[in-house]
C-alpha cells in the first residue's frame, strides 16, 4: 500500500532533502516551503528515518483538506481513518502549527483535532473513554494558508538528534544543518576537511563518505 509522507526541514534545505529522497528511490518527491513530500510503501518509513541527513522527521500524512472554521476542522479530522493507526489503549497527543490561516490559535486547533479523533475512535471501538496507557502515537498538524495537513509522527526523536552528542554546548549547531553545509561544500572524503571554528565537532562528524 502506498502512503504519502511529509518531511519537515529547516527553511532553505528543502532542495537538499528532496535530492536525498530521490537518491533513496522515493517516488513523487515535491518540495515546498519548509517541507518535502514523497510517496512510498511502509518500508519507506524505515528507509527515510535511517538515511535522511537533512530532514527533521518523517511524518505519515493521513489527510489534507481546506478548513476556515473550527467546524470544518472537526469534520475533516473526524472523517479520517484514525482507527487504522491508533490502538484503543494508545496515547495520542496532538501538536502542530498554523501559518497565514483563519484558524490561528494553535491551542484551540489542538483541542478540536483531539476531540474529533476521540469521536471517530469512539464510534469504531465502541468505547466512551480511552485510557491512553499504552504506546504513544504522536499526531502532528500543519495549517498553511487554510490548508490542513494531519500526520502521524514516525520518527519519535527528531532526526537531527543522531545520538552521538548527549551534551550540548552553549550554541549548538543542528546536525541536519551541519550535514547540509558539508553537502553544499561538495566534500566527498578526498583531501582535508578543515573547520577552524570547531566547537563540539558537529561539522567534521557529519560527512558521509
Amino acid at each position: 500500500m502506498e502512503f504519502r509522507y511529509c518531511v519537515p526541514c529547516l527553511f532553505g534545505l528543502e532542495g537538499l532533502a528532496a535530492d536525498e529522497l530521490r537518491r533513496l528511490g522515493m517516488a513523487e518527491v515535491a518540495a515546498e516551503n519548509g517541507r518535502v513530500f514523497f510517496s512510498g510503501g511502509a518500508e519507506a518509513i524505515a528507509g527515510a528515518n535511517l538515511n535522511l541527513r537533512t530532514g527533521e522527521r518523517v511524518l505519515l500524512e493521513l489527510g489534507s483538506f481546506e478548513a476556515r472554521s473550527f467546524e470544518q476542522l472537526f469534520e475533516g479530522t473526524r472523517a479520517l481513518p484514525w482507527e487504522r493507526f491508533i490502538p484503543k489503549d494508545a496515547a495520542f497527543p496532538v501538536t502542530g502549527h498554523s501559518l497565514n490561516s483563519q484558524l490561528a490559535s494553535v491551542p484551540d486547533c489542538q483541542s478540536i483535532i483531539k476531540k474529533a479523533v476521540v469521536e471517530r475512535l469512539k464510534s469504531r471501538y465502541r468505547l466512551a473513554w480511552f485510557p491512553e496507557t499504552a504506546e504513544t502515537v504522536q499526531l502532528r498538524f500543519a495549517i498553511m494558508k487554510d490548508r490542513v495537513s494531519l500526520c502521524l509522527d514516525t520518527s519519535g526523536e527528531g532526526l537531527h538528534k543522531r545520538g552521538y552528542r548527549p551534551a550540548h554546548n552553549a550554541a549548538p549547531l543542528r546536525e541536519t544543518l551541519a550535514a547540509a553545509m558539508v553537502t553544499l561544500a561538495r566534500y566527498r572524503g578526498k583531501g582535508e576537511l578543515v573547520d577552524p571554528f570547531c566547537g563540539s565537532g558537529t561539522i567534521p562528524i557529519e560527512p558521509r563518505v
